[in-house]
């Protein structure tokens, strides 16, 4: 009976938890310490510990480790699965929409509207990484932090023989030149 319950429990999560794992992180709590006495409220704050430093998403992350915790694996690929399946039958149903419907007016009108929405999400963005960069820890502008974060702009729009710098090279040079600032002062 526990993995049914798994299973729903982290279906009633994954369908309306919209906002991202943070947002999905009262529901987890309601459907693990309220209703579901799987964990106390001090695990609780030790699973918001460890998803958050566990690599993936969140809420993905937490009902694995309330899945495992309560049933073991079986019941983790159920929680898992909880988790994932309203998002995957949502995003199915609007792919299978979109393909219908693409040619359609209405359709290009709706996503018409969507792209300036899209570009202002993504310069907000780039503002606040900018404004993050640029910034020093204790206030004031940091012209170092900006000539790093434009030297990795530089970096990523190069190409070296037809490649492009490897991001996850960049992302290292970008650290070690941070540090090494850092311990210098200009940071």
């Amino acid at each position: 009976m526990n993995i049914l319950q798994l299973l729903l429990a982290f279906l009633q999560v994954g369908a309306f938890s919209i906002g991202g794992g943070y947002a999905a992180m009262p529901l987890i709590r309601e459907q693990t310490v309220v209703l579901h006495p799987w964990l106390t409220a001090a695990e609780f704050a030790d699973l918001v510990t460890i998803a958050e430093m566990t690599p993936g998403p969140i809420a993905l992350n937490a009902a694995t480790f309330v899945g495992m915790r309560v049933a073991g694996l079986p019941g983790a690929l159920a929680a898992t699965l909880g988790c994932v399946l309203p998002s995957i039958a949502i995003v199915s149903l609007l792919s299978w929409l979109y393909a219908r419907c693409r040619t359609g007016k209405t359709m290009q009108t709706i996503l018409g509207t969507l792209r300036p929405v899209v570009v202002a999400l993504i310069a907000s963005a780039a503002v606040t990484l900018i404004q993050t960069a640029c910034t020093l820890s204790g206030g004031g502008f940091s012209l170092a932090g900006c000539l790093l974060m434009l030297g990795a702009f530089g970096l990523l729009q190069v190409r070296v023989k037809e490649k492009k710098f490897s991001p996850i090279l960049v992302m290292a040079l970008c650290g070690a030149a941070g540090v090494a600032l850092h311990a210098m002062g200009w940071m």
